[in-house]
Formats: C-alpha cells, sequence, structure tokens
C-alpha cells in the first residue's frame, strides 16, 4: 500500500483486524515493553499505547510481528520489490526478458527520492528528548532507547541523498553521563555505512550531520535494515517498496529531514567525542554492556501532528525482527547466492542470536576425479561467506556440498546437523579463524570485537552412524556424567561451574582421556553446559546455549585431538564447552512484578483477553 504516513497505516491495520489500541495509562518503564513481548509470543496484533505515562505521545509496536500482516502492509508491491533486486542483481536480465521485467524500470524510476518544500508535515511541532516516550526494554538497560530508529547519513566528500546511508542503529535517549535534552548516545559497529561516513569526517577533522528518523511509512524503517545491493539507494527502496516517493528537505541547518516521518531528530558527531553507552538488552539473548560509544549533540527534534513513536523490544529470537528477517529474505532471498559463486543457500539461524551462527550449501566441484572427495570449493565460498556484510559477524559456520543431498533443507536444524555430522572428518574438516573480530554484542571473545571463528566443512559419503537413542550401557566419566541426547549424534552434558580457563583446560584433558577407552562411535558432538535438561528440552534451546556461550579458539576440544603443523583436528568426538563463563554478560531476564501486570490485562475484562 502506498500509506503516506504511519497513522494511515496503523488506520488500516486496524480496520482489517491486525491491531488493537490499549486505552488504560502504560509505563514506558518495563510495562510496554512485557506487554510487547506477551503479545508478540502469542502471535498477536500489532499495539497502539494510546496513553504513555510521561508523554503525550502514542506508541506503537508489533508493526512487523508476523510475516502475514508484514505481507498485508504490503500487499500491492512485494511482486514488484521481488523483481527489482532481482533485477539490481543482474541488469542483463532485464534485456533478457523484458516481458518479465516490464514496468520495473519505470517503478525504480518512479520511487526515485522527492525533494520538497519546508512546509511538510513534519514541522508541525518541536520537542525534547525528554517528552518523548522513554521505554526502557529490560531491567538492566541504561536507559530509554529508540528502537526502531532510521540512521541518516552523508558522506562529507559525496554529500546527497543518492550516496547516503539509512541504517536502523540503536540510540540512548538518556542515561548514564549524558547530559538531559542535549546529548544522546549512538551505538553501530565500525563496518555499517554510518561508521565509514563518521571515519570520514573524522579525518577530515568535520562534525557528522546524523538525522534520525521515527516512524513514517512502513516501508521506512524496513529499508533501514534491508541488505540491499551494492548501488541500490534504501531511499530509492523505502519509495519503490512503499509505493510513494521518499519525500526529504534540507532544514535551515542542512540536516536532512523525512517529510512524512512522524519524528525527526537532528544533531553532529563530533571527531573522537565519545561518552558510555549501554547496558543494552539484546538480540543475542544477553545484555550488551557499557563501552564508549559516538555521542550526538541534540540540534533539534521535529514532530508531525498527531505523531506516533514507533518501537520494538528486542531478546532472545524469536522476536518482532525475526519477521523483519523472513519478510527480507522474501524480498532478498536470491541476493547473497547469486553474489557468490557456487553458493546455493545460506541461513543465519534466528535461534542462535542470529549473529553466531550460520549455514550454508555450496558447490563441490573442484578435482571430481577424486574417489574421495575432500572440501576445497566449499571453502572458498565460506571464506567469502564470512566476508559479506552482516555475515561476516558469525562464529560458527557450517557448510554442506549440494551434490551430497541437494534436497537438504537449509532451516532443517536436525536434518543440517545430521548431515554435517554424518560426513564431517574431524582431524581435517574443522578450520579456525583466531583473534579476528567478531559481533560487537557477542561478550565470548577475548575483548570487545575481539574472538574467533570456525568453519566445519563435510563433504562425501556418511562416515559414522549418529546415535538416535543412547546406548544401554552409555555412561561418561566423572564430572561431565549427566547427559541428555539432544538429536542424533549430539548429547548435552551437565558441567560444574566454570573456573578459569586454566582448569577448564584441565578437566577436560581428563575427561578426552577418559573418553579416549570408549566406543563412541556414534557421537558426533558434547556439549557441556549449565543445564543439560534445558538444552537438551529443544533445538532452540540448544543452539542458543551452544553457539552463543561459546569462543571457538577457548572452548572446543576433542578425543583423541591432535595439531599437523597449525591446524588442529580430533577423531572425535568434538567438544565444546558452553558453560557460562565469569566475563560473559548476564542473561535477560523478566521483572515477576511487571509480568503479573500484564496478567492481569489478559484477564476477562482487560484489553489483553484472548490475545493473551
Amino acid at each position: 500500500m502506498g500509506y503516506t504516513s504511519l497513522a494511515e497505516c496503523v488506520n488500516d491495520l486496524e480496520q482489517n483486524g491486525h491491531l488493537i489500541r490499549i486505552r488504560e495509562e502504560v509505563d514506558p518503564y518495563l510495562e510496554m515493553a512485557a506487554i510487547h513481548l506477551r503479545v508478540y509470543a502469542h502471535g498477536g496484533p500489532a499495539l497502539l499505547f494510546e496513553n504513555v505515562k510521561g508523554s503525550k505521545f502514542p506508541a506503537v509496536s508489533n508493526l512487523f510481528g508476523t510475516l502475514d500482516r508484514s505481507r498485508f502492509m504490503f500487499r500491492d508491491t512485494l511482486a514488484k520489490m521481488k523483481l527489482l533486486v532481482e533485477a539490481k542483481m543482474d541488469p542483463a536480465q532485464v534485456l533478457k526478458y523484458p516481458f518479465k521485467y516490464a514496468g520495473i524500470s519505470l517503478n525504480a524510476l518512479s520511487a526515485l527520492p522527492k525533494r520538497v518544500g519546508k512546509r511538510a508535515p513534519i514541522t508541525h511541532g518541536t520537542t525534547v528528548p525528554s517528552a518523548l516516550p522513554q521505554i526502557v526494554n529490560w531491567p538492566m538497560d541504561g536507559g530509554p532507547f529508540i528502537t526502531m530508529p532510521q540512521v541518516y547519513t552523508e558522506d562529507v566528500t559525496k554529500p546527497g541523498v543518492m550516496q547516503a546511508n539509512l541504517g536502523m542503529y540503536r540510540i540512548q535517549l538518556a542515561g548514564n553521563d549524558y547530559v538531559q535534552d542535549k546529548e544522546i548516545g549512538l551505538h553501530y559497529q565500525l563496518h555499517r555505512g554510518i561508521g565509514v561516513h563518521q571515519a570520514k569526517a573524522n579525518q577530515l577533522g568535520k562534525p557528522l550531520k546524523v538525522s534520525v528518523f521515527v516512524g513514517g511509512p512502513p516501508a521506512h524503517p524496513l529499508a533501514a535494515v534491508m541488505p540491499l545491493p551494492e548501488g541500490l539507494s534504501e531511499l530509492t527502496f523505502a519509495g519503490a517498496l512503499g509505493n510513494r516517493r521518499f519525500r526529504y528537505f534540507y532544514d535551515d541547518e542542512g540536516f536532512c529531514i523525512s517529510a512524512d516521518a512522524d519524528f525527526v531528530l537532528t544533531g553532529t558527531v563530533y571527531p573522537n567525542e565519545n561518552k558510555p553507552e549501554g547496558p543494552f538488552g539484546d538480540h543475542i539473548g544477553y545484555y550488551s554492556l557499557v563501552h564508549p560509544f559516538p555521542m550526538m549533540h541534540v540540534h533539534k527534534i521535529y514532530h508531525r501532528r498527531n505523531a506516533i513513536w514507533s518501537f520494538t523490544v528486542v531478546g532472545r529470537p524469536p522476536q518482532e525482527d525475526t519477521s523483519f528477517g523472513q519478510l527480507i529474505h522474501e524480498i532478498s532471498g536470491p541476493a547473497i547466492p547469486k553474489e557468490i559463486n557456487g553458493l546455493h543457500a545460506v541461513h543465519a539461524v534466528d535461534a542462535a542470536g542470529v549473529h553466531p551462527l550460520l549455514f550454508a550449501i555450496g558447490s563441490e566441484r573442484y578435482t571430481p576425479y577424486l574417489e574421495r572427495k575432500r572440501p576445497q570449493e566449499i571453502l572458498t565460498i565460506a571464506n567469502q561467506i564470512l566476508g559479506k556484510n552482516q555475515l561476516s559477524l558469525a562464529k560458527y559456520l557450517f557448510i554442506a556440498a549440494h551434490e551430497d543431498n541437494p534436497t537438504l533443507n537449509i532451516h532443517n536444524l536436525t536434518a543440517f546437523f545430521t548431515h554435517i555430522f554424518e560426513r564431517i572428518d574431524f582431524v581435517n574438516d574443522l578450520h579456525f579463524y583466531t583473534k579476528t573480530t567478531i559481533d560487537t554484542l557477542d561478550y565470548t571473545g577475548e575483548d570487545l570485537n575481539a574472538g574467533s571463528k570456525v568453519v566445519f566443512a563435510a563433504v562425501g559419503r556418511a562416515r559414522r552412524k549418529l546415535w538416535t537413542t543412547l546406548p544401554p550401557d552409555f555412561q561418561l566419566p566423572r564430572p561431565f556424567n549427566h547427559g541428555k541426547l539432544v538429536m542424533p549424534g549430539v548429547v548435552a552434558v551437565d558441567g560444574s561451574m566454570f573456573q578459569n580457563y586454566t582448569e577448564a583446560a584441565r578437566e577436560l584433558r581428563q575427561f578426552t582421556a577418559a573418553l579416549e577407552t570408549m566406543n563412541l562411535e556414534g557421537l558426533a558432538l558434547l556439549v557441556i553446559c549449565d543445564h543439560a535438561e534445558f538444552t537438551s528440552e529443544n533445538n532452540a534451546n540448544f543452539v542458543w546455549v551452544t553457539f552463543t556461550k561459546s569462543n571457538p579458539s577457548h572452548d572446543m576440544y576433542g578425543v583423541s585431538s591432535s595439531q599437523d603443523h597449525k591446524h588442529w583436528g580430533c577423531k572425535g568426538p568434538l567438544i565444546i564447552d558452553a558453560r557460562n563463563k565469569p566475563h560473559h554478560a548476564p542473561p535477560l531476564e523478566v521483572e515477576p512484578a511487571i509480568e503479573r501486570r500484564v496478567d492481569a490485562l489478559g484477564r476477562k475484562g482487560g484489553p489483553l483477553h484472548g490475545i493473551i
């Protein structure tokens, strides 16, 4: 739909049964987030909070909470967008199949950003940060955050909207050492577009102008998170997806203003001026802690008449950003495989916190005359995957050869792990990247942004038959002697409390030495964890515990391990120590008193009755 505003979208969703209004006063401190989390977990509607304590502005969340609702909002443009992205990936296709792409070039042209006059809806009024809904999602959060922003910056050497970056990076509105209503915090990773823009501004000793758009047509926040092909502007994408050109102007101070947004915060970031930001409950299921990040001096906050504040809640997946990801995959799913030669599919496993774990399927066509194949081409593909935008944040990459099973489903966790563990040669097919960069949000490494990665590459015929039940006489040696089968060939084991790496190495050397005398042919992976019952309860728990709580270079061990020059391997099984470590960030936990208030809203007569 060609929504002209967020309010128009809200009304459309309400009229079609996709949104409810909550008229009772709600507290932005934890309560709004708790309501959102509960409604999302039940597959419920979008939520319009009409009476936010401490603010005159209503707030909306869960717009993208289900894939069906996302499809509904873009029901008139999704098919065209898939063709537009496909054509951008391979422009020759437009010439080769002119009837298939008829109108796409015109559609793209009509989506070009449109500069308008300054008398736009966004200039209705101005406000200050403390007057905005001060939404705090988790008890340990450092303050209120903007969780659905569209952060706009331009390259100081190439100004203009077509060279700009529109990204979604969290914004801390208050708390810590920020001067109230004058300073706010920006959190973003160094490789993102805004980081490149700031680096250039810093080199020239110039302040970076930043505009933060909140609200507006739903195509705008989606454009801010899209992994677009090189050369395709986020603003153009927003226009094409929303069936309405992205309207903008520059204010008297030279800031770019989204004319259709509900709020626009403008400010400047000066070279090397940082302040502590965080903590913040993040999508990996843990807090990201306090670290210095760029601080923005607030200039002005514009808002439209009857403005609606847009927010989401971030936490252990699945969350609303999971549905975001599903919609993105629908639109641009074919993009990455076509950008990497030989890649058939890649999947960031949402249940593991997205970035820690990747699955991939690639071609293995090198030296086809070998009787016993070994990973070759898929290792080349793996290197390219780990150098690709957000995929570069992965810690664990499992990659299989398409030729070994053309029907292998990359979204079927059990089937994919089984395929890998049946085939992998642990002596030769583990490939480590040590002392490298990892996700800023991941605290399993040695320092901020510092850790390791590993590739599991499997090619050829199955070499082992995995256990589907534990043998009757199966008994692990102490102290790791309580095991639960998770899936074929994978066992979760209760471990003692982790003390330090020296003690862990001593314990696990003794453990692996004892395992060498046992027949463990059907066992591929042992996961040492704090709660084997929880870890083995379902696949989501297994991948979350195993891959978010371990650092490959420090936490992987193996039975009958060896080192061939610089290459480490083992005869197996492999062991991953996924216990909580003293340097890990704390997990996200809800506040019981707040949960009881949400329970009350779900009782008969409450606004959430029949929903939660």
